[in-house]
């Protein structure tokens, strides 16, 4: 699949995040402004939190008004719920979510 480079770009840092935390999902978010932010699944006694939610988190956090573009990598059996998450309600409808296998291959595109 041929991705635009800033396209390109959230898979690989969203591979490289999974990657250096041995986790099960890495995500990237960009947002209006062309910021990116990363994250990966974060599973503790208390608290679960999946990547692509943590990265949109990190994005509002930094006063990031709307997400342009995401990635999430990992297994992608089963496949992962993209259309309930905070990418949604960030941006609304139209958003391109790539999701890719660990080594960073884009294996389907979500609209939410």
């Amino acid at each position: 699949m041929d991705l635009s480079p800033e396209d390109a770009k959230l898979v690989t840092l969203a591979r490289a995040s999974r990657a250096r935390t041995n986790a099960e999902h890495g995500a990237a978010v960009r947002d209006q402004d062309g910021r990116t932010y990363v994250a990966s699944t974060v599973v503790l006694a208390s608290i679960r939190v999946d990547a692509l939610d943590l990265a949109v988190a990190m994005a509002v956090s930094s006063g990031a008004t709307g997400i342009e573009a995401a990635a999430l990598v990992g297994e992608m059996v089963p496949e992962p719920i993209v259309n309930g998450t905070a990418v949604r309600d960030v941006s609304g409808h139209g958003i391109n979510v790539y999701l890719a296998d660990p080594a960073g291959e884009v294996v389907r595109v979500k609209t939410t």
